[in-house]
C-alpha cells in the first residue's frame, strides 16, 4: 500500500513491494529516494550511522518503519543546506575541523549534532559529548567532531 513521506521538505510517494510494508526507513531513503547520507551501519540501531532526524530529534533510520512517519517531518543529511545550496553551519564547521577521516559516522554525527542545537544553542562540551556517545566512530574523530560542534554552535550564536 503506497503512503506519503515529507522528506526535507517535500513529500514523496512511497510504493512499497509485496511484503515490504514495515520496510525500515533507512531502505526507502537509500533505495526509493536516492539520499544516501544515512549509512547502513549495524542494523540494530547500536553504531548510529543511519540517524536521520524526525520532527527535529535525531532517529536511528534502520529501525523506524517508514510507514509509521506519515505526517511527520524527516530530514536527512542532504537535507540541512538551505534551498539555495549552501551548507548548513555543522556541515561547514565539520569541514574546517577536519572531522572526518573515512567519513562514514560523519552523517549520523552531524544530525545527532543538528538535534542537540535544535535544543541547546549553546551546550556544553559534555552535552556534546553525551549527545554523540552513542554515534560510533571507528577513526578515532571524537575530539574533531566535539570541535566542529562547538565551532557551529558559536557560529549559530551570532
Amino acid at each position: 500500500m503506497a503512503f506519503t513521506l515529507n522528506v526535507n521538505g517535500a513529500p514523496h510517494v512511497i510504493e512499497p513491494g509485496e511484503g515490504e510494508e514495515d520496510i525500515p526507513l533507512l531502505y526507502v531513503l537509500r533505495d526509493h529516494l536516492r539520499l544516501n547520507g544515512a549509512k547502513y551501519g549495524c542494523g540494530v540501531g547500536q553504531c548510529g550511522a543511519c540517524t536521520v532526524l524526525r520532527d527535529g530529534a535525531p532517529v536511528r533510520s534502520c529501525l523506524v518503519p517508514a510507514v509509521s512517519l506519515q505526517g511527520r517531518e524527516v530530514t536527512t543529511l542532504e537535507g540541512l543546506r538551505a534551498p539555495e545550496g549552501t551548507l548548513h553551519a555543522l556541515q561547514k564547521a565539520f569541514l574546517a575541523e577536519q572531522a572526518g577521516q573515512c567519513a562514514y559516522c560523519i552523517p549520523g554525527m552531524i544530525l545527532s549534532a543538528a538535534g542537540l542545537l535544535r535544543q541547546k544553542r549553546s551546550p556544553t562540551e559534555a552535552d556534546i559529548r553525551t549527545a554523540l556517545d552513542a554515534n560510533l566512530c571507528r577513526c578515532g574523530s571524537h575530539n574533531r567532531i566535539v570541535r566542529a560542534v562547538q565551532r557551529a554552535a558559536a557560529e549559530l550564536a551570532e
